[in-house]
């Protein structure tokens, strides 16, 4: 084999150096060594299989019409836009990636050259996923161009949240973290897109227990909700905030917060409670900044012979305790406890119900404590116990719910006790304990009728958390 040692070979005039001709194989290069085309020069099909050649230094933004061999970045945070496609030839190829994971948003339509064809139809495609990249290469007039390589950008970072806690469930593009008890909320990876690391929430405080002998029904755990795009597709409670909680690559500790102690009985097995005992307040749930308060404790029967100035007065919490019948001449004795404490934007709930002023068949009934959305009611005048108010629903984890319901109040002499409200509160009880609220719905406990009788339990509170994940 002959061999010819150059260092340089130039054309004297023209702009053509043909190495090589017709059935000849040109090989540059052998193993080890690097074939480079020089500075400032040029290529056109050179080494090509395939690939383009990405323009990074210039980043698109507007309708633009692409070059054959070239691949694109396009900007569509500032609105949709166009790329023109170049006369379609055999093996020419174009490609394009969504820079700023924008296409869902705003999208990047693809437009022929006159009456070519984007996979065998003369017409625009449309990209319309975030992160989405496709390369086109143009086969014949049949099909035209040809859709080789379509992906979205799972290999730069995630585009969604990623994150283990509590019981997880899907609805559509969505997940939800339920949690009965405390945990924690952990994000492994936070989204690329800032807006996909908004998480709604849903946080019920434990319920109030319900009042002990003549006692009121408790309050309801306070009820907070915040939602904000991309995760707005449910339907939320009127208590709904317009702002989720944006999260980050971390921990975040989940806090649900037990329902209240049910008030105890009158006897002398209670003896720090000789006439019955007020329910409990409900602990608080937590996540992130967000706190809701524990329902309020109902009401308990007034001591005798000479009422205290707090007997029969419900609890104030997230939503407040019903109220007990009390004798006249004192000022805060029978009152509703004051729900929405410590006050927040949207209420997390409603006062409890007015209790009754005087003594004795048919008055010595007991008032509902507050739900979510509606206050419990006062006695009825012919001595039933009032009903707890209603809760709030949601359908942040799939489908409608209530939750947080307020306890029912005792019923009076020969009187029915007041219903539980819908969301999990404790119906109260006539000559019997009142119910226990609901487990994990923040739902108040009812209150007790007669000597010797209990209160019911405040139920548990939840914490619900919804992002979108693909």
């Amino acid at each position: 084999m002959s061999k010819i040692n150059v260092d340089t070979l130039d054309k004297q005039s023209g702009s053509t150096v043909t190495v090589g001709g017709p059935g000849t194989n040109v090989i540059l290069g052998t193993t080890g060594q690097t074939v480079t085309l020089g500075c400032g020069a040029t290529q056109s099909g050179f080494g090509r299989t395939g690939t383009v050649d990405w323009q990074t230094g210039s980043i698109k933004s507007s309708t633009f019409t692409a070059a054959n061999g070239e691949g694109y970045f396009a900007n569509t945070s500032g609105g949709a836009f166009v790329m023109n496609l170049p006369a379609g030839s055999a093996g020419a190829i174009v490609s394009v990636v969504d820079y700023t994971n924008t296409f869902q948003t705003n999208n990047l339509t693809i437009t022929p050259n006159g009456s070519e064809k984007i996979g065998g139809v003369a017409t625009s495609a449309i990209l319309s996923t975030e992160g989405q990249s496709v390369t086109l290469v143009y086969i014949d007039g049949t099909e035209g161009w040809k859709n080789v390589q379509d992906s979205t950008s799972n290999v730069t970072g995630n585009p969604f949240i990623i994150a283990t806690g509590g019981a997880i469930t899907t609805c559509g593009n969505f997940k939800i973290h339920t949690f009965n008890s405390s945990a924690t909320f952990t994000v492994s990876a936070a989204a690329i897109c800032s807006a996909n690391n908004a998480v709604a929430y849903t946080v019920i405080a434990g319920g109030g227990g319900g009042g002990g002998d003549h006692g009121g029904g408790g309050g309801a755990g306070g009820f907070r909700e915040g939602t904000t795009a991309p995760v707005v597709p449910y339907t939320a409670s009127p208590l709904v905030a317009p702002a989720g909680i944006t999260v980050t690559a971390q921990g975040y500790p989940i806090t649900v917060g037990a329902g209240g102690a049910a008030g105890a009985a009158q006897g002398p097995s209670s003896p720090n409670a000789p006439q019955g005992s007020k329910g409990v307040t409900g602990a608080n749930s937590i996540f992130s900044s967000i706190t809701s308060a524990g329902g309020g404790g109902g009401a308990k029967e007034p001591t005798d012979p000479s009422p205290g100035p707090n007997d029969g007065q419900g609890l104030a919490g997230g939503s407040g305790g019903g109220g007990s019948y009390t004798s006249s001449g004192k000022p805060l004795a029978g009152k509703a406890g004051v729900g929405n404490t410590p006050p927040v934007s949207p209420a997390q709930g409603t006062n409890g119900g007015q209790g009754p002023i005087g003594s004795g068949s048919p008055v010595n009934s007991s008032s509902g404590g507050g739900g979510a959305t509606v206050a419990g009611t006062a006695t009825n005048p012919t001595g039933a116990g009032g009903a707890g108010g209603a809760g709030a629903t949601t359908s942040i984890s799939g489908s409608p719910t209530a939750r947080a319901g307020g306890g029912g109040g005792g019923g009076g002499s020969g009187q029915p006790a007041g219903a539980g409200g819908s969301g999990g509160g404790g119906a109260g009880g006539a000559g019997a304990t009142g119910t226990s609220g609901t487990a994990n719905t923040g739902g108040g406990g009812g209150g007790a009728y007669p000597d010797p009788q209990a209160g019911g339990a405040g139920g548990s509170g939840v914490v619900i958390l919804r992002y979108r994940f693909q």
